[in-house]
């Protein structure tokens, strides 16, 4: 296992008012991760959200849903990483991207927030080294478009390309934590045959 990862950070809005919603893929994956493992999450107040752990190519892995609000993830993210003693690096963060096509997966180790709120406040309690892993979910086309846009449930062909991307993510995780980060990337930003 690449000792890289340890958890896996999934950002998002919490309350069924926000369950569908296109900014909630993070938490649409950790959910399905939690479902196939046949576990579920518990709610911890000490990291203000949910956690689980699950087994992921022989390996524990922490799931972690803050219960904040997006904005305020880094709130849930800095206690959860200290009391575990996580480095920053040792956090995959799972998040929709508004520059990548609905259902495209990319990981990338670092870097700037690009302006979302949820990996803004992340950066504020514990610097911009994690992992990220990247769900798009398409740009409306212009920037007022956009609130409503991440806030808005997709369509039906939308939500299966999504859902198609989160299948992908899945398998993507399993060959990082066997295989390492290159062999990860490698399948994940491949085009896949169709």
């Amino acid at each position: 296992m690449t000792a890289e990862v340890r958890a896996l950070v999934a950002l998002g809005n919490p309350g069924a008012k926000h369950e569908r919603q296109r900014h909630n893929v993070g938490f649409w994956l950790a959910d399905a991760m939690a479902m196939t493992h046949q576990t579920s999450f518990r709610e911890q107040s000490k990291f203000k959200g949910w956690v689980a752990q699950v087994t992921v190519a022989d390996e524990p892995l922490w799931l972690l849903k803050p219960a904040t609000f997006m904005n305020r993830s880094g709130e849930s993210v800095q206690p959860f990483a200290a009391f575990h003693k996580f480095t920053p690096e040792q956090l995959l963060v799972v998040h929709d991207d508004l520059d990548l096509p609905p259902g495209t997966i990319r990981i990338k180790r670092g870097g700037g927030h690009g302006g979302h709120n949820g990996l803004r406040d992340v950066h504020r309690v514990i610097g911009p080294d994690y992992a990220r892993l990247r769900i798009g979910i398409g740009h409306p086309g212009h920037r007022e478009a956009v609130l409503g846009h991440v806030l808005g449930v997709p369509p039906a062909d939308e939500a299966d390309a999504l859902l198609g991307g989160l299948e992908r993510a899945y398998a993507g995780l399993e060959r990082m934590l066997d295989g390492g980060w290159d062999r990860a990337a490698q399948f994940l930003h491949t085009q896949p045959e169709t």
